[in-house]
């Protein structure tokens, strides 16, 4: 399978939620379809990774660069693929589990994790314009609450109605 990925025999890679696809030239001359199928995550996963995520802002500034911090990779949601928790499927007659054609899919995909987290995200069920609003909005959210928990400082200056006042203590009259 690593043969097949690194000398080209694996066609356009298509990802999508739950499913990686592509075909894979073998031996003979039409190309075998390939899949690689895995869990999506659910909304109280994706929870846990957005609050993982929105509480460094380091976080969401690696994902942005296109890398994945170890930390957010660490922070208990199942991102990467357990054991036996991907499913490959081939439309070739070989009987390994998985082909070599699966095998060479499974290794492409790898490179193109690798080179993009949101590749992994969107695999695991959520793309990367969605993820990055979600991302927004939660920080977004984060920053108006503290600040609706922080005392807010004294203005500097000196109030009107001081400046405005005669020396004896009597107002001035209003201004025309």
């Amino acid at each position: 399978g690593r043969g097949y990925a690194e000398t080209g025999h694996v066609d356009a890679v298509t990802v999508t939620p739950g499913l990686v696809l592509a075909y894979v030239q073998g031996s003979r001359p039409r190309p075998y379809r390939v899949q690689v199928r895995l869990r999506t995550l659910d909304d109280a996963d994706w929870d846990r990774f957005l609050d993982a995520a929105a509480d460094r802002p380091g976080h969401i500034a690696a994902l942005l660069d296109k890398e994945m911090p170890r930390s957010l990779a660490d922070c208990g949601v199942p991102l990467l693929p357990g054991l036996g928790e991907l499913e490959p499927h081939c439309s070739c007659p070989d009987r390994g589990h998985p082909c070599k054609h699966a095998a060479a899919l499974c290794y492409q995909t790898a490179r193109l994790l690798d080179a993009d987290p949101f590749v992994l995200l969107l695999l695991r069920g959520r793309g990367e314009r969605r993820l990055l609003d979600a991302l927004s909005r939660r920080s977004a959210t984060r920053a108006a609450r503290a600040a609706r928990q922080k005392e807010p400082e004294p203005l500097p200056g000196v109030r009107a109605s001081d400046v405005l006042a005669r020396r004896d203590g009597r107002q001035l009259p209003p201004l025309p």
